[in-house]
This record gives C-alpha cells, structure tokens and sequence, in this order.
C-alpha cells in the first residue's frame, strides 16, 4: 500500500506549465488553477518542495498570476521540451531526494503525459493530481489520464492528497488547510 500513501517527508510538488497563453485554452481552466494553487499552499505548510516549470516564456508567457504570487522565493524552471523532466528538474529533486511526486499541470496528454513517463523510467512513485490536470478538450484530458494510469502513475485528486498527507483531524495544519476545500 506505500503506493498509495502520501507523507510530506517523502514527497514533492511539479507544477508545470501554467502560464499565460495556454491556461484560457484549457478545459475546466479556473478549477483546475485554483486546485494546483491549493496544492501549492498545502506544500508550503508542509513543506514540502515545490518544482515550477514554463514552456519557452518567451512565446508562451509566464505563469499565470493566481500561482505565481505563491512563488515566495520560487523561481520557475524554463524549458523547451514538452517533459519537465529536465536536466534542472532532475537537479532539484536531488536536492532533497523524494520518492514521490505529486503533479498538477498542463496539457495532461503532452506536458504532463511525457513528464510521468519519464519520472516513471527513473522509479519515481508519480501522483497525477486529476482536478489540477487539464487539457484543451475532454477527450484528451481522459485519454491522457488513462495513458498514466496504465504506466503505473497513481491518479487522485486535491482533496485526497491533502488528507492523506495530514493523516488525522489532530494535525497541527488541519484547520489552516482544510479550509482551502471548503
């Protein structure tokens, strides 16, 4: 059952790709922003590491202002391939080595699909936060998810990771962060 459990010391937050030009487009796109911030809260109470990545800003944009007034001291991490599992990613999960990663991000049938594969090569237990995933159409957000969920990734949503992370109501964060769901 590890699979399926989360604590805050053995894990670790990827957020990709939420910026400007792509974030109108998506499917479900104030859901999915705000859930992907929440997951941002609940890692900062936790603390636990959080990883940013933008796909070539320069074209793009940058990260959509509900998320990136969460950065603090963040900075996100830039890339040109579609997997944010790059030579700098890789570097920060490193740094504090996790095992398991939560992810929230877009598209879930490009970015997001290549990032779990990746991850999923390098043995890493992927978690594909489903209600802060989306994809320019329906369609292509389910086939996306069911793609991951056959690798092996873990599909949940917001509000059981936050819960499987507290563990109980006794939770010196309990209060503070469940009401990020209400």
């Amino acid at each position: 059952m590890n699979k399926f459990t989360l604590t805050p010391n053995d894990t670790s937050l990827l957020v990709i790709d939420f910026q400007e030009k792509l974030v109108p487009a998506m499917h479900r796109t104030e859901d999915t922003v705000k859930n992907a911030g929440i997951l941002m809260e609940i890692a900062k109470a936790l603390e636990i590491p959080i990883i940013v990545t933008e796909q070539y800003p320069k074209g793009i944009g940058h990260t959509v202002a509900p998320l990136s007034g969460l950065f603090g001291e963040l900075s996100p991490i830039e890339k040109m391939t579609f997997s944010a599992c790059t030579k700098e990613v890789e570097d920060q999960l490193s740094k504090e080595p996790r095992q398991k990663i939560l992810i929230s991000g877009i598209e879930a049938h490009v970015c997001v699909f290549q990032t779990v594969r990746a991850l999923l090569q390098k043995d890493y237990q992927v978690y594909v936060v489903s209600d802060a995933v989306s994809s320019r159409t329906e369609a292509n957000y389910q086939n996306g998810l069911s793609q991951m969920r056959e690798m092996g990734a873990v599909i949940t949503n917001t509000e059981t990771v936050l819960f499987d992370l507290l563990k109980e109501s006794t939770h010196p964060k309990f209060k503070e962060l469940s009401k990020l769901i209400r």
